[in-house]
C-alpha cells in the first residue's frame, strides 16, 4: 500500500446525488503519472472531469467521458475505479458523457492514449471514494477506520462482527468530508484488473440494439447527402438541379464550398436527387497519377533536406568505408480509412444554441470549430457523443461535423447529414503514400555501422519514426525527411507513420540479417543488447523489453524447430505508443496464393486492465494490418480515386483469417500503455518476411497481392 496526498481541487467534494447515494466528483488527470506525449497523439491535452455515482442499491455508475470507438474504454475506465472501490463488478453501471469540459477533460479518442492518461486519477477516484465510505462506517461504528476492511462492496470490522453494504451507508457517506489523503492498492492485490471482463456493450452490440449516430432521428429532421469534387483540386462550377429538385421528399438543393447538397425526407429520396444533379466541375490544374506519385517520391528520396530528423554519428564516412553495402527501396500506398459505420453527424442550429450529435473523436474541437464557424460561444453548443462504428483516425477529423452545421444553419431544419460508402472512400481522407530508402553499411566483421534511412510522403508531415530501433543500436545512424506536395487530402491511419515504416524497417533488418546469414531473431537481440550496452544517442524504447517480447514470441511459435511441410516463418516486431510487441506469423505460398496459417503475438503494455480487452484489441490490429497489408491500396488516376466501394477494393474475407491468433502479455507492474494501435505495425513485416522464406522473393511494395509469387 502506498500513500499519496489527494489534491483538493481534483477531488471537489461528496454530496448526496438525486434520488439517494453519494456523489464523488474527481479530477481525471489530477495525480496522472504517465502523460501521454502530444507528439504521439498528435492532439491537443484535455484535462478531464468525471462523476463516480455509489446508489443505495449497492449499484455503482461512472460516467465515461472518452469516446468509445471499440478501444474498450467504457470497461477499462469503471474496471480500474471497481478496483480500488473494492466493489463487485456486477454492481458496477457505466454511462456516456457528453462532451463537458467543466467536468470532463481530454474527451478523445486517439493515440491510444485513453487509459494511459487517467490510469492514476481513476484509481486515486475509486480509492476516495472507498476511503469516505470506510471513515463513515467507522464513525457509525465507533471503532478505529484502519480496524476496516472491504470486499465487493461490504464494509466489515473483524473485531465486533459488523458489517454493512456500501449502499446501505452511501446516504451518510453522502454528507462526510473527502479525505485529505488517499491510499492506493498495490498492484500485486489486483483482483479484477488482468482479468477476462466482457466488453460492456457485447450484448447490444450483437443484437443490433446499440445506436449509433447512423441511427439519428428526430422530428422535423431532414437527411442530407453531399456531391463532392470528383477529382482532388477540382472547383464547382455550374449546377443544374431542375430534375433533382422536382423528385418526390426532395425538399432543397444548396450549394456551398464547391459542394452540392440535396435535402430531404428521407436517405432514398435525397440518394435519388444527387444522383439527378448535373453539375460542371472545373479541372485542377494538375492532374495527378499513382505512377507519377511515387515517381516523383523516388526523386525526393535525392535532396537533402535541411536538417535530418535524426542524426547519430556521420553517415557519410561511415558508408564510405564500409566492407558491404546493403540498399533497398519500400513503397507504400494511399489507404482509405472504410469506417463501417459510414461517415455522418447530426446538428441543429438555431440563433441561440447549436445541438450536436454523432460519432467524433474529438469533440472538443470540434466544439471550438463549429463556434468559430457560427460565431457563437462555445457555451451554446452542445455535443452529444455515440459509439462509434469504427473510426481508425478518420473521426479525429471535423470536416463533416462542420458540414452538418453548416447544412443547419443553412436550411434552418435540423439536419442528418449522411456520407455513403463511395463518399467515403473517394472523397474521404487517406493513410498518406510513402517511399523508404535504406543504405545499411557493414564492416569486415559484419557489424552493422552506418544506417542512412531516406524518405518521402506524398501529404504527410513526417513518414518516420527517427528514434526508433535501430535508432540507438547503430553507430552512425541518420534519418532524413522530405514531403512531397498533392492535392490529395490525408490524414491519420491507425497507428500513424508506424503502420508503414515498421513494415519497411523490419523488412529491410530482415534484409540485412540474411545477408549475414545470421538467423533474424538472433540478429535483432544482437543488435538491442548494443543498444543496450553501447547506445547511440538517445534510446527511446526499453531494449530490455524488446528483447524479452521477442525471446517470448520465439518461444511460443517454436522458432527454428521443424514445420509441416510448406509452413514458414517470419518476424517482426515494433515499439509504439509505449508498447513493445513482437509477432511471428506462420505462412505457405503454394501456386502464388499466400496463407497464414497461424499468428503468434507476444506484448508489454505494462498494466494490464482487461485481458478480453486487450486480447480484442490485439487480435483486431493484427487482422486490420494482415488485410491492408495483402489487399489496401487507393489507387489514383487524373487526379480521381480509382476504387470507390468494395466492389474494387478488396478486403480480407473470414475464409482468409488465420486459424489461430495466439496473444501473450508479459506480466508486468509498470504503468499501462497503448494498446489500440501497437498490435497493428508487426504484422506486415512478419508475414512478408515469412513470405521470404518461402519463395526467396523479397517484396518490398505493399500491398502484397501485386506481387508475383507464382
Amino acid at each position: 500500500m502506498r500513500g499519496q496526498k489527494l489534491d483538493r481541487r481534483g477531488f471537489l467534494k461528496v454530496s448526496a446525488a438525486a434520488g439517494g447515494g453519494m456523489v464523488l466528483s474527481f479530477n481525471w488527470l489530477a495525480g496522472c503519472t504517465n502523460p501521454v506525449p502530444t507528439e504521439e497523439i498528435a492532439l491537443e491535452l484535455f484535462k478531464p472531469n468525471a462523476f463516480l455515482r455509489i446508489a443505495t442499491d449497492g449499484i455503482v455508475t461512472i460516467m465515461a467521458p472518452n469516446p468509445e470507438i471499440g478501444q474498450g474504454v467504457k470497461t477499462a475506465f469503471p474496471m480500474i475505479v471497481a478496483e480500488e472501490l473494492d466493489v463487485d463488478w456486477n454492481n458496477v453501471r457505466i454511462e456516456q458523457a457528453p462532451l463537458d469540459t467543466n467536468n470532463y477533460k481530454r474527451q478523445v479518442a486517439g493515440g491510444s492514449g485513453s487509459v494511459r492518461s487517467s490510469f492514476a486519477a481513476l484509481r486515486e477516484a475509486g480509492s476516495a471514494a472507498r476511503q469516505v465510505l470506510i471513515e463513515t462506517a467507522a464513525k457509525e461504528w465507533s471503532v478505529p477506520a484502519a480496524e476496516i476492511t472491504t470486499d465487493k462492496g461490504m464494509i466489515y470490522h473483524k473485531g465486533s462482527g459488523k458489517e454493512i453494504s456500501y449502499g446501505d451507508i452511501t446516504e451518510k457517506a453522502a454528507n462526510s468530508p473527502a479525505p485529505e489523503n488517499i491510499t492506493l492498492k498495490d498492484v500485486t492485490e489486483f483482483k479484477l484488473l488482468g482479468q477476462r471482463i466482457h466488453n460492456v456493450d457485447n450484448d447490444k452490440i450483437v443484437t443490433g440494439e446499440q445506436k449509433y449516430g447512423y441511427d439519428t432521428k428526430v422530428d422535423g429532421m431532414l437527411y442530407a447527402m453531399i456531391t463532392r469534387p470528383p477529382a482532388f483540386g477540382s472547383k464547382l462550377g455550374a449546377v443544374d438541379d431542375t430534375k433533382a429538385r422536382k423528385l418526390s421528399g426532395v425538399v432543397d438543393v444548396v450549394s456551398f464550398d464547391d459542394k452540392v447538397a440535396v435535402l430531404g425526407n428521407s436517405t432514398w429520396e435525397v440518394m435519388q436527387g444527387k444522383k439527378a444533379l448535373k453539375i460542371e466541375w472545373k479541372a485542377p490544374s494538375k492532374l495527378e497519377n499513382t505512377e507519377e506519385q511515387f515517381s516523383e517520391m523516388k526523386k525526393a528520396l535525392l535532396n537533402k533536406p535541411e536538417k535530418p530528423r535524426r542524426q547519430d554519428g556521420n553517415v557519410e564516412t561511415a558508408l564510405a568505408k564500409a566492407s558491404k553495402k546493403i540498399e533497398a527501396i519500400y513503397e507504400a500506398p494511399y489507404l482509405p480509412h472504410n469506417t463501417m459505420e459510414p461517415m455522418n453527424f447530426f446538428a441543429h442550429v438555431t440563433a441561440e444554441k447549436a445541438d450536436l450529435l454523432g460519432p467524433i473523436q474529438t469533440p472538443e474541437r470540434a466544439r471550438k470549430e463549429v463556434a468559430e464557424m457560427l460565431e457563437m460561444s462555445e457555451e451554446n453548443i452542445n455535443i452529444m457523443l455515440t459509439r462509434m462504428g469504427g473510426g481508425f483516425g478518420r473521426r479525429l477529423y471535423r470536416d463533416f461535423v462542420l458540414e452538418a452545421t453548416k447544412l443547419s444553419r443553412m436550411v434552418k431544419k435540423p439536419i442528418q447529414l449522411l456520407w455513403t460508402r463511395e463518399d467515403d472512400m473517394a472523397g474521404g481522407m487517406y493513410r498518406p503514400a510513402a517511399t523508404y530508402k535504406y543504405t545499411a553499411g557493414l564492416d569486415d566483421n559484419g557489424q552493422l555501422t552506418a544506417w542512412h534511412h531516406q524518405s518521402a510522403g506524398m501529404g504527410v508531415g513526417n513518414a518516420t519514426r527517427e528514434h526508433n530501433f535501430p535508432a540507438g543500436a547503430v553507430p552512425n545512424y541518420q534519418v532524413d525527411y522530405n514531403k512531397v506536395n498533392s492535392d490529395v487530402t490525408t490524414a491519420a491511419w491507425r497507428a500513424p507513420n508506424h503502420n508503414y515504416v515498421a513494415f519497411a524497417e523490419e523488412s529491410f533488418i530482415d534484409e540485412i540479417a540474411h545477408s549475414l546469414g545470421k538467423d533474424p531473431i538472433d540478429y535483432r537481440i544482437e543488435l538491442l543488447q548494443q543498444a543496450k550496452n553501447k547506445p547511440a544517442g538517445d534510446v527511446k524504447y526499453d531494449p530490455d523489453k524488446y528483447i524479452n517480447v521477442i525471446n517470448k514470441v520465439k518461444e511460443m511459435a517454436g522458432w527454428g524447430q521443424p514445420k509441416p511441410e510448406g509452413v514458414y516463418q517470419g518476424f517482426g516486431s515494433h515499439f509504439s505508443f509505449g508498447s513493445h510487441v513482437a509477432q511471428i506469423a506462420d505462412v505457405s505460398v503454394t501456386d502464388g496464393k499466400i496463407k497464414v496459417h497461424k499468428v503468434y503475438c507476444a506484448v508489454d503494455c505494462g498494466i494490464l486492465i482487461n485481458l478480453s480487452g486487450a486480447e480484442t484489441q490485439v487480435e483486431g490490429g493484427i487482422m486490420d494490418g494482415y488485410g491492408h497489408a495483402m489487399y489496401g491500396e487507393q489507387l489514383i488516376k487524373d487526379s480521381k480515386p480509382v476504387k470507390s466501394n468494395y466492389d474494387r477494393y478488396r478486403q480480407l474475407r473470414i475464409r482468409e483469417a488465420p486459424m489461430e491468433i495466439e496473444v501473450q502479455f508479459v506480466e508486468s507492474n509498470d504503468p499501462p500503455q497503448g494498446l489500440g494501435e501497437p498490435g497493428l505495425p508487426p504484422i506486415p513485416a512478419a508475414i512478408g518476411n515469412a513470405i521470404f522464406a518461402a519463395t526467396g522473393k523479397r517484396i518490398r511494395k505493399l500491398p502484397f497481392i501485386n506481387a508475383e509469387l507464382g
